[in-house]
């Protein structure tokens, strides 16, 4: 079976998450508090793995509402979770072997349980057909039984219709007296026994709780299995760690063979070390080491009496050892899930699926990303894996189809989406870091950069190339990178970044005095290559100009009241926003603030946006001067390329199709 989505309903903070779709890898991004960890807890109990008691309490119900559901609870329990599963083929074919291909309707099925702890199954079953299979294939029937299964549709008729008949047939009466399983009750209830609550995936709850400790009493973990007392997550990774490294408690207690007892704790060590060290990338100095030893009386129970594991972790490079649980919490953290894993794999005969919450919320940033590379490369090809995080570096930037957004709503409680743009700026920062992030690593790796003002400059280049590009003309070179810095005070930050990687940078902004200051003192810096300076772009030749400034003036305001048309009385005219500066942004950006419209803030990038929406009728309202401008701004800036191979870019050498006139559009304004 495989998970397709899940739903959490009455449980602690969610109310309803609605719908959640879930993927092979399953992202869940949230703030603290938010319903992530209660989604996850809710999953664990559908199926918990052998050894979890976990299991619905009353009291887990959601707190404004309990009074009035205790009274309904003993009658009519509420559903807490509910996952949609898809049969897999050959699971499907086990099914049709015992009652025909007609009888399952449908691959899809769903599983809830409820307060009661009650699992029940919900699918496209005929009942019908498949009594006639079943009847056909039992070659044991008695004659009667076989004549009377024609006239009936489920086997809870055929039951009433033989007990009326059994008084005057003895067979009848025998077969009814020792009735054989997939008669006893429906065939559907019969698939559930023996087919879906085999089949269902048990999810395994893994968190910083589960984490081992560094030091345990052998008698006393004795003495509570024996005893039948539960253990919990930090106790059952332990005992996964004796597993994997083929270890029995009662060999640890028994005190006659020392040479034995030593020869098992050290191939254990070696075992594990090279099981864990192989992911471990911060450091390859680290082995782990085990000793077996008499309680000190003085420690507290339930360490103080008995034999005590010592769990610790020798560093070559210091030449020191030290306690498990006093290494890094990123360390133990990974440890106890690595052997926690390894046995699982080792002891669990059903699919797993795996649920993670703030996976490597300790460990170093680059560690997480190994952790990534972990879920993908080793995990995710055994099980379905669903993680929790408010890390930024814990969302594959390449997969971001992944991500679900957790929110809690004052009015709604705990809901789970796919949409950013709905949620808050709090759930979304994650996301929006590690984009970020993203966008750097492509400047600091981009052989060619162009820097401009904002987002809305990266726009306008873009749409004015494309539509170059469908005229036959020149665009700007596919090898520059676009890289918004935010204005000439961000550049000396951006240049830094680059080091010496890079081959031509060029700025495309306006040239007042005070910016060729500050880019002669980049060009100057020491850190910067000197033969490969900074080059600076107007642009245009005759005047002060922002990128803006390349459409007709009429065209842009266009743009302008339609993105604030809400904000503004009446529509911006030439006329309203007449003055002697030559750039039509700087004489909006006054008028705004002059008006007190919109605050008085004037947003560059709403115009933009407006732009790239509508497109696909405006591209037909941009008259040829400003493209001829546009492209003359693109013959200056390829020109700067600092490459012995360059030519400029017309149809044939374009590497990106010039007749395709708007597919980076569509995807940025989807």
């Amino acid at each position: 079976m495989k998970l397709k989505r899940a739903r959490v309903t009455h449980y602690k903070s969610i109310d309803d998450s609605g719908w959640v779709d879930l993927d092979l890898i399953t992202c869940m991004l949230g703030k603290n508090e938010s319903g992530k960890t209660a989604f996850l807890s809710a999953l664990r109990r559908l199926s918990p793995v052998m050894g979890d008691t976990t299991v619905f309490e009353l009291t887990d119900y959601p707190r404004k509402d309990f009074v009035q559901y205790r009274r309904l609870h003993e009658e009519d329990p509420a559903t807490a979770v509910m996952a949609e599963f898809e049969l897999s083929r050959e699971e499907i074919q086990e099914i049709e072997n015992e009652f025909g291909q007609q009888a399952l309707r449908s691959s899809i099925l769903t599983a809830s349980k409820n307060y009661k702890n009650q699992l029940m199954w919900t699918f496209e079953f005929d009942e019908s057909e498949s009594l006639k299979d079943l009847i056909s294939r039992s070659a044991d029937l008695p004659q009667e039984v076989r004549e009377l299964a024609q006239g009936v549709q489920s086997v809870t008729e055929l039951r009433e219709v033989l007990k009326t008949r059994a008084e005057a047939s003895s067979e009848i009466a025998e077969f009814l007296l020792n009735l054989p399983e997939p008669f006893q009750s429906t065939i559907k209830e019969y698939v559930v026994e023996k087919f879906l609550n085999r089949f269902i995936p048990r999810f395994v709850y893994f968190d910083d709780y589960s984490s081992m400790r560094g030091r345990v009493s052998i008698q006393d973990m004795m003495e509570r299995i024996e005893s039948g007392d539960e253990l919990d997550d930090a106790d059952r990774s332990f005992m996964s760690l004796l597993t994997v490294a083929g270890i029995e408690l009662v060999d640890l207690a028994d005190q006659t063979s020392f040479e034995f007892v030593t020869a098992q704790l050290e191939a254990a060590a070696i075992n594990i070390s090279s099981e864990v060290f192989r992911f471990w990338n911060q450091s390859d100095q680290l082995r782990v080491q085990f000793s077996l030893g008499a309680a000190n009386p003085n420690d507290p129970a339930p360490l103080n009496r008995g034999s005590i594991l010592h769990f610790r972790i020798w560093n070559d490079r210091h030449q020191v050892s030290v306690g498990f649980d006093q290494r890094s919490k990123g360390f133990v953290w990974f440890f106890s899930f690595i052997s926690y894993f390894a046995h699982l794999q080792m002891e669990e005969e059903a699919n797993l699926i795996l649920l993670l919450d703030e996976p490597g919320l300790n460990l170093h940033a680059m560690a997480q990303a190994d952790f990534l590379k972990f879920i993908e490369e080793r995990l995710s090809t055994k099980s379905q894996v669903i993680y929790t995080t408010h890390s930024p570096f814990m969302i594959d930037s390449n997969n971001l189809q992944r991500v679900r957004m957790v929110q809690d709503l004052i009015d709604r409680g705990t809901i789970i989406t796919r949409d950013t743009v709905s949620n808050d700026p709090d759930t979304v920062y994650p996301l929006l870091v590690r984009l970020s992030y993203e966008t750097a690593q492509t400047l600091f790796l981009a052989p060619h950069c162009l820097m401009v003002n904002s987002s809305a400059d990266l726009v306008y280049i873009q749409v004015l190339g494309e539509l170059a590009a469908a005229q036959g003309k020149t665009r700007l070179d596919p090898r520059w990178v676009v890289i918004p810095v935010g204005g000439a005070n961000n550049l000396p930050t951006f240049v830094s970044s680059l080091g010496e990687r890079y081959m031509s940078v060029a700025v495309l902004m306006d040239v007042s005095p005070g910016h060729r200051k500050l880019l002669d003192g980049v060009n100057s810096n020491e850190h910067i290559r000197r033969d490969s300076p900074i080059k600076w772009v107007q642009v245009t030749r005759t005047r002060d100009a922002d990128v803006e400034d390349l459409f007709d003036p009429q065209f842009y305001l266009k743009l302008v009241n339609a993105a604030y048309s809400r904000e503004l009385d009446e529509p911006l005219t030439m006329k309203s926003i007449s003055e002697s500066n030559p750039r039509i942004l700087q004489r909006v950006e006054n008028f705004f603030k002059k008006s007190d419209i919109a605050g008085g803030k004037f947003e560059p990038h709403r115009p933009a946006e407006y732009l790239l929406n509508n497109y696909h009728t405006l591209q037909f309202e941009i008259d040829e001067t400003t493209v001829d401008r546009a492209v003359q701004l693109f013959d200056r800036v390829n020109g700067l390329m600092g490459d012995p191979d360059y030519q400029n870019t017309i149809p044939g050498s374009d590497p990106i199709d010039s007749n395709r006139p708007s597919g980076f559009l569509e995807s940025l304004g989807n």
